[in-house]
């Protein structure tokens, strides 16, 4: 079948974002008014793939110029083709073969690409896998995220249930709140002292991306006297409930508040999501696996979940 690629550009916002909704593994990070929060860091280099004018597959993406890279997506968690709920396995072949051609005439010679993991698919996915594997592609970072699946839930740790107890023995208060400026305060602090690192968004970001997606970016805390010693924030899709950020004081620490709000979200708030995701433990590409903070994770029943890139060269 012949595929036509079209670079995208901000006319056909409507056509994406209407194409993400109606897809099979898009998420609410795919449309526009959250992919352009950060167009001044990432030269937009987004794909649609038509076929007799339908179109069939989109490619959220930036270019490295200096580099002849293409990245789907430098600025987001994961990537990857979004794809119609019809497609199938030889339609995205053609499309990766073709995708090929694109980038050898327009002189990219590298292909970064992050799968939407399959926690967020809103039914199965993964034929942009086989076919980057048919063209060549090779696995060249795995990180591991930690996942519950609701409907075959695993038993919280004694550790994690002693925590939980002695918070809530504590007087902690569980809620949804809209104070991000205190819990990006416990945030940026943390990050600071025990990782040297920032949050990778401002806390002007979050407010903006929270008001563009008031029903998918949550946050949560645990308040003592009504103040909060930790949170979280919780990017919600169909599938899943993402932990996107999690902090506690070094008050909250001691006394377990996270813990008894890690259960408040799994036990109370996320009944209905097939997963809860805790996020990657690893560093540097996978190489560095985080032991405590992965163990954490997994006291609450978790189990691995990839997230994965691939690297794909023209030759």
């Amino acid at each position: 079948m012949p595929i036509d690629i079209i670079k995208y550009n901000s006319n056909m916002k409507d056509c994406w974002d209407a194409f993400v909704k109606a897809s099979k593994n898009g998420t609410f990070l795919f449309l526009r008014d959250y992919m352009d929060y950060h167009s001044d860091r990432f030269t937009d280099y987004s794909l649609m793939f038509y076929c007799n004018s339908k179109l069939l597959a989109i490619l959220p993406a930036n270019i490295l110029n200096e580099e002849q890279t293409l990245i789907s997506h430098g600025g987001l968690t994961y990537g990857g083709f979004i794809m119609q709920p019809d497609a199938k396995t030889s339609d995205m072949i053609e499309i990766v073969e073709e995708l090929k051609t694109y980038m050898q005439k327009t002189g990219i010679e590298h292909l970064i690409y992050k799968p939407v993991p399959y926690i967020y698919n809103r039914i199965p996915s993964e034929e942009p896998l086989y076919a980057l594997f048919h063209a060549g592609a090779k696995l060249s970072a795995r990180a591991i995220s930690t996942t519950i699946d609701n409907g075959e839930r695993i038993k919280f740790s004694q550790l994690r249930k002693r925590c939980i107890t002695k918070a809530a023995k504590t007087g902690v208060e569980c809620k949804e709140s809209s104070d991000y400026e205190k819990f990006w305060s416990i945030l940026t602090t943390i990050l600071q002292e025990r990782h040297n690192s920032t949050p990778v968004h401002t806390k002007e970001e979050i407010g903006l991306l929270h008001s563009r997606f008031p029903d998918n970016i949550k946050l949560y805390t645990a308040e003592l006297k009504g103040e909060p010693v930790a949170g979280i924030v919780v990017y919600e899709t169909d599938t899943t409930a993402h932990l996107q950020y999690i902090a506690a004081s070094d008050e909250g620490c001691s006394i377990g508040a996270l813990d008894l709000l890690i259960s408040h979200l799994i036990e109370q708030v996320y009944t209905h999501k097939r997963f809860i995701d805790f996020g990657i433990s690893t560093e540097q590409g996978g190489t560095y696996l985080n032991n405590g903070l992965i163990a954490q994770k997994e006291g609450f029943g978790g189990r691995a979940v990839m997230y994965d890139t691939y690297k794909l060269t023209i030759e």
